[in-house]
C-alpha cells in the first residue's frame, strides 16, 4: 500500500520536480496540492491526478499524509516546516533551510520533539558527476584535496518562476532575504561541505545587485552576484562565485585541485567528470548530463526522501547539515 503526501506550495519547483518525482515513485498513491492561490493548485492537481485543498490546515490535520513537500518561498519554510512536522508529518523542505540560522534552528527544534523525518532539497549530491567525484576523493585516488573553486550561475529565476517576469518573489527582499546566495550558492556550498567531507568556516564575500531590476524597473535589493574566498575546518581554501548574470550558458561547474591531479566536474558538455592526474594521464566519464532549468531529469531527491521514510532511514540530507551551510550563507551576505 503506497503513502499520500502534501506539498505546500505550487510553483515551478512543484511543478517541475516535486510532483512529476512524486508521481513516478512506486511508492505514493496521491498527492494533495496547497497554495494561496487556489487555482494554481487545482491546476497541478489536475495535471498531477491529485487534490487541492483551500487551506494548509488540511494538510496538517489528514492523518492519511504521512509527509509533506515545504515547496513555500524562503520566509515561510519555518513556519510551514515546524507546524508540518509538529502535527507528525515528515518533511522535506526545500532549500534554503530558513531565511536565517536562528529561524531554521526552530525548524531542527520542532524535528527534535516530533521524532520526524527533516529532509532538505540539496539535488546537486545526487548527480552521477558528484557521486563519483566523492568516491574518487574518499579513496585519496588523487591524494587529499589542497583547494577548490565552483561556480553557479546562469540568465536568473525571472524565466524559472511561475510567473515568467522581474515580479518574481526571488527578487523580494522579504521573501528571498538572501538572492542568488541563498538560490544558488547554497547548493553548491553544501556541495564541497559533501565532497570534502568538511566544512567551510571562514568566509570573505563580495554581493552586488549589480544588474537585476523589479517589474518596476528598480534595481533588486538581494544579490545577483556574489564571489567568495573560502576555508574549511580541515584548512582547505577555495573561491566560488554565484550569478543571476551569466548572460549565456548555464555554469555550473566544480574544480577539485588535488596532490596527484585535478578533478574537474561539469566543465564539458560530453565528460562531466574529467581527471587530469600530474603525470599526463586523463580520464573522462561520460555520466549524464546535469539537471538544469531547461533540462528537467529526475534530481533523486524525492526517491530518497520516500526511501528514508518506507525503511526508517535518516535522510540523506538531514537537517543538520542543512543549517551548516545555511550558516555560511549568512557569512556571505554579511560580508565575512
Amino acid at each position: 500500500m503506497g503513502i499520500k503526501v502534501g506539498i505546500i506550495g505550487s510553483g515551478s519547483i512543484t511543478k517541475f520536480r516535486h510532483a512529476p518525482e512524486y508521481m513516478a515513485n512506486p511508492h505514493v498513491d496521491e498527492i494533495i496540492f496547497f497554495d494561496h492561490n487556489l487555482e494554481r493548485a487545482q491546476a497541478l492537481a489536475q495535471e498531477f491526478g491529485g487534490r487541492a485543498v483551500k487551506n494548509v490546515e488540511e494538510l496538517y490535520n489528514d492523518p492519511s499524509i504521512v509527509a509533506i513537500s515545504d515547496c513555500s518561498s524562503n520566509e515561510a519554510h519555518h513556519i510551514n516546516s515546524t507546524n508540518a512536522l509538529l502535527h507528525g508529518k515528515h518533511v522535506l523542505c526545500e532549500k534554503p533551510l530558513a531565511i536565517n540560522v536562528k529561524f531554521a534552528e526552530e525548524i531542527l527544534e520542532a524535528q527534535a520533539k516530533s521524532g520526524m523525518k527533516l529532509m532538505v532539497g540539496h539535488n546537486q549530491r545526487f548527480t552521477k558527476a558528484h557521486q563519483k567525484a566523492k568516491e574518487l576523493i574518499d579513496k585519496k585516488e588523487l591524494g587529499e584535496v589542497l583547494t577548490f573553486q565552483t561556480s553557479f550561475g546562469h540568465q536568473g529565476p525571472e524565466s524559472w518562476g511561475i510567473n515568467k517576469s522581474n515580479s518574481t518573489w526571488f527578487f523580494k527582499k522579504e521573501r528571498s532575504h538572501s538572492g542568488v546566495a541563498g538560490d544558488l550558492g547554497i547548493h553548491k556550498i553544501d556541495l564541497i561541505n559533501y565532497l570534502l567531507d568538511d566544512e567551510i568556516t571562514d568566509v570573505h564575500a563580495f554581493t552586488g545587485a549589480l544588474d537585476k531590476v523589479d517589474e518596476n524597473g528598480v534595481p533588486i535589493e538581494v544579490c545577483d552576484n556574489v564571489v567568495c574566498a573560502l576555508k574549511t575546518k580541515k584548512g582547505r581554501i577555495g573561491t566560488a562565485s554565484f550569478s543571476w548574470t551569466y548572460y549565456g550558458s548555464e555554469d555550473n561547474s566544480t574544480t577539485i585541485y588535488c596532490q596527484k591531479g585535478i578533478i574537474k566536474i561539469y566543465h564539458h558538455p560530453k565528460y562531466q567528470l574529467i581527471i587530469e592526474k600530474n603525470d599526463g594521464e586523463i580520464t573522462n566519464y561520460q555520466l549524464e548530463p546535469i539537471q538544469t532549468n531547461d533540462n528537467q531529469t529526475n534530481s533523486g531527491v524525492i526517491d530518497a526522501f520516500i526511501s528514508s521514510i518506507m525503511n526508517d532511514e535518516e535522510p540523506i540530507v538531514t537537517g543538520y547539515e542543512a543549517i551548516k551551510t545555511l550558516r555560511v550563507i549568512e557569512k556571505i551576505l554579511n560580508g565575512s
